[in-house]
């Protein structure tokens, strides 16, 4: 359903997301061609294995990401303290006050406000790639795209064939009807989605080509069948089927991948909260009670899903959720052996190599490395204090030395006399030649 309505959005289509997919898909058909030299032809091996390989790649990115969160739970009551202080203050000049004491707790800790949406944003990127070779593996592997060429020739050179195509494409594929079925991947794509009633029903329209689409069929099967289940089959068709049946086996068939799909996610999610730490659960953290509904939901999302989308997919998500746990359980006690000053240690050692590249001194990035942030507010104010005190200062030594200079007769200067007369200095004030003048005469 979702991957539906993001693929019709065209975001496959985008720049980096197509040479994403496409890099993957070579990695695919690399799987593939290795698998079948060593005599296994399976999709649901292929996709395995593909999912091991990239989850792998992945793992540096995991590490960060599990760092930053683990992190953000320590920062977390700092941040809340900054963001109170200035809960109801929107003018420009305190929000900006509240960025910068923000980013001296950043600076504490060695991070950045940023550090945690680069590896998010990566592996969003690989994923949005990924699914698009999960979904279509006749696009990206030579070998599963050369098993429909045949019939493909046979249906193209069939009267009418496109009005045919394009009303069992009809459900299967997002905009069916404008699809150019001239082109042989177009065909091949919706015929990756056919189940065994559309087979049927093009054998019905096109009796002539029985033999080709039965032949088609069976090598489609054999390369789909991952232990007894058909992964390019949509599992609540294969429930009705096995139901109207009354297949026990085929039942538990039928259930076995959304079910593992929902449990394996589940697994994941509780192992990545374990790993945050339980100040990340806790009742002060605001995205705590999100992470919690998440928990639940995501998992019961996985499971209807892997009824509505083909099995390979909901495969996927098994494979995927399985490494991920996998991974995790390495990634939490990789990070249990290691103290929460110990990270901070190295995040400011890092954030020191940086800076000093930048040339930003030692003193300046140790200061705010120790920097406690519950005086973050008095110290900047007692800084900017100074600079004023400093400021008037210099304008009354300024004003002094001009009062010095006073022109004789001026306000200044009789101010000065007063002053002297006060403080009592003998004054005598210079008459200015013009009044001694007007004086003799």
């Amino acid at each position: 359903m979702e991957i539906f309505v993001m693929s019709a959005a065209g975001i496959y289509d985008w720049p980096i997301i197509k040479q994403v997919s496409w890099l993957l898909g070579q990695v695919m058909n690399g799987i593939y061609n290795a698998l079948s030299a060593i005599g296994i032809e399976n999709i649901g091996v292929a996709i395995i294995v593909f999912t091991i390989i990239v989850y792998t790649l992945l793992l540096p990115l995991t590490i960060k990401q599990q760092k930053f969160t683990k992190m953000s739970a320590v920062m977390q009551p700092e941040i809340q303290k900054i963001q109170k202080r200035y809960a109801n203050k929107k003018d420009q000049a305190s929000m900006l006050k509240q960025q910068e004491e923000m980013n001296m707790v950043y600076d504490k800790y060695g991070l950045k406000m940023s550090s945690g949406c680069l590896p998010s944003l990566l592996q969003l990127v690989f994923l949005f790639g990924l699914y698009p070779v999960v979904q279509n593996i006749p696009e990206y592997v030579t070998k599963v795209r050369n098993v429909y060429i045949p019939l493909v020739e046979k249906i193209q050179a069939t009267t009418g064939y496109e009005k045919i195509m394009s009303s069992l494409a009809t459900g299967l594929v997002p905009g069916a009807e404008s699809l150019d079925y001239t082109k042989a991947g177009n065909m091949i794509e919706v015929m990756y989605k056919f189940q065994s009633s559309t087979w049927n029903e093009l054998v019905d329209k096109m009796p002539k080509l029985e033999s080709v689409v039965n032949n088609t069929m069976s090598e489609v099967s054999h390369l789909n069948n991952f232990l007894g289940v058909d992964i390019g089959a949509h599992p609540w068709n294969l429930l009705t089927d096995a139901l109207a049946a009354a297949s026990i086996a085929g039942v538990i068939i039928a259930v076995l991948i959304p079910v593992l799909a929902g449990l394996t996610q589940f697994i994941s999610v509780k192992l990545s909260q374990a790993g945050a730490g339980g100040a990340a659960m806790s009742d002060d953290n605001p995205m705590a009670a999100s992470m919690k509904t998440m928990t639940y939901t995501m998992p019961l999302i996985s499971v209807v899903f892997g009824f509505t989308l083909p099995a390979g997919l909901g495969l996927y998500w098994v494979a995927s959720a399985a490494v991920r746990s996998v991974q995790q359980l390495a990634v939490n006690k990789y990070l249990s052996k290691k103290s929460i000053d110990d990270i901070i240690k190295e995040n400011q050692e890092k954030a020191k190599k940086k800076r000093e590249k930048k040339g930003t001194s030692a003193e300046e990035i140790n200061k705010m490395a120790t920097t406690s942030t519950r005086n973050v507010g008095t110290s900047s104010s007692k800084a900017k204090g100074r600079a004023i005190d400093a400021e008037k200062e210099e304008k009354i030594r300024k004003a002094q030395e001009l009062a010095k200079n006073a022109k004789p007769g001026s306000l200044t200067s009789k101010a000065n006399l007063v002053n002297k007369y006060n403080s009592g200095v003998k004054t005598e004030e210079v008459i200015p030649e013009k009044q001694d003048n007007k004086k003799k005469k």
